[in-house]
């Protein structure tokens, strides 16, 4: 059997496809963090936060996150749905453009009257 790669540790699967243990898997994460030049202050749980926050990103849902945490609960997912700049600005200029189009929801059939929070 091969070595696990950097892949095997990002997708939280061990190289025999189940999950990965801490007992399994330190020495495995040490030697790889040592033969990549990174320093201690690196742990494999930041990989995993980046993964997934990437994930999102990316456009992954609440329950496809969920999925790669292996979670049943809906909080773990949520941490990694961090807003980005990006998308903060993207959210702004569709938000602009339906109001210089005198948009707004479509379901409010033209009451743009009335005040929604």
């Amino acid at each position: 059997m091969s070595s696990p790669t950097t892949l095997d540790y990002c997708s939280s699967v061990g190289p025999q496809g189940g999950q990965l243990r801490r007992s399994n898997f330190r020495d495995d994460w040490v030697k790889a963090r040592k033969d990549a030049g990174v320093t201690a202050e690196l742990h494999f749980h930041d990989l995993r936060h980046t993964g997934n926050t990437l994930a999102s990103t990316a456009g992954a849902s609440t329950r496809e996150l969920m999925t790669r945490v292996g979670h049943s609960g809906s909080r773990a997912a949520l941490i990694y749905q961090h807003m980005t700049s990006d998308r903060d600005r993207a959210i702004a200029d569709r938000l602009g453009a339906m109001i210089r189009d005198g948009g707004g929801d479509p379901s409010d059939n033209g009451d743009k009257g009335s005040a929604r929070t």
